[in-house]
């Protein structure tokens, strides 16, 4: 494993830079989400055709840490879909190529690149003590991506799943489901198979995974007779990967299913530090007796009740892998 770090001396103190970058992130989920982001740790899987983009879209929201986790380098074959895909960057490592892009957003933002793949066998040394608050899997093969899961459920660590992105033309069919309940999609069910017969996950639609998958509901669309993606250090996994192996891809799906993912995130963060709403009153059956009339006082006293409700501040609304 080859890991590297860019930012790892944060900057401190530059306080109206720092404001200036992402004050409308403040305004948009509130000071204290800001801060939550700030202070996170997200771990992004696959660096490729929708991992980069959810990494660009949680480096631009203040995102303080970003483990990235890729082994492939960038190639011709990525242009059409992966941010950090240029002709100045191809033969470099992606997670380096995606970090000197992150330094250039957010220098605020530690970033630690780490040069392999994710197998069963290396879990506890890749994923165990980091820290994260949120792992995003874009991985390709199935088993991986069910180890993954088992192991982040074994230990409490929040993960949302990206199911296959190639094949597919309209973005405006991506969805976030449970795991258990996605459909048109070839990728997350041989994982659900997998969770099923190998670690123990319940059976049948009814069940819920509790593990948000983002997917489409778009039916695949084939290459024709005879043509398929050119083979790279990305396309390894075949027509149920992320990748174009076997299909063609395009970046409106794939940085579609990154930035939904990174949206996922973004907002179960911000809801661990949202306020919450006032308890609603009890109902009042239908059947109970008309409240008696108003007494003067009772009225002067609610009218200046409502008076002041009106003028305080809102309460602060909570924010939101087949």
């Amino acid at each position: 494993m080859n890991s590297t770090d860019i930012n790892s001396m944060p900057i401190i103190g530059d306080e109206v830079d720092f404001e200036r970058r992402f004050g409308g992130i403040a305004r948009l989920y509130g000071h204290a989400a800001l801060a939550r982001f700030r202070h996170a740790h997200i771990c992004v899987i696959g660096v490729g055709g929708v991992g980069s983009w959810a990494v660009e879209a949680l480096a631009r929201s203040a995102i303080g840490q970003l483990t990235l986790i890729d082994l492939d380098n960038v190639a011709e074959s990525n242009i059409n879909r992966q941010i950090q895909a240029l002709t100045g960057t191809i033969g470099q490592a992606k997670v380096t190529a995606l970090a000197e892009r992150i330094a250039q957003i957010n220098p605020y933002c530690q970033v630690h690149q780490v040069e392999d793949f994710i197998t069963p066998d290396n879990l506890d040394q890749m994923i165990g003590g980091k820290g994260y608050d949120y792992v995003l899997d874009a991985i390709d093969s199935a088993r991986a991506k069910a180890a993954l899961l088992a192991y982040c459920r074994a230990h409490g660590i929040p993960l949302i799943m990206i199911g296959s992105a190639g094949g597919q033309t309209d973005p405006t069919q991506i969805q976030v489901r449970d795991l258990a309940r996605t459909e048109q999609e070839p990728l997350l069910k041989r994982v659900r198979k997998l969770m099923r017969n190998q670690y123990g996950f319940p059976r049948g639609t009814k069940n819920k995974f509790n593990v948000d998958a983002v997917f489409s509901m778009e039916p695949l669309k084939f290459p024709e007779s005879g043509e398929a993606c050119a083979v790279d250090g990305d396309d390894r996994s075949g027509v149920t990967g992320l990748n174009c192996a076997g299909f063609g891809s395009a970046m409106v799906v794939t940085a579609s299913f990154g930035m939904v993912a990174a949206s996922h995130m973004l907002r179960k963060l911000a809801d661990s530090v949202a306020v919450a709403p006032a308890a609603m009153p009890e109902a009042v059956p239908e059947s109970a007796p008309a409240a008696a009339p108003a007494t003067a006082h009772e009225t002067a006293h609610d009218t200046v009740g409502a008076a002041a409700s009106a003028g305080a501040a809102p309460p602060v609304a909570p924010a939101a892998a087949a």
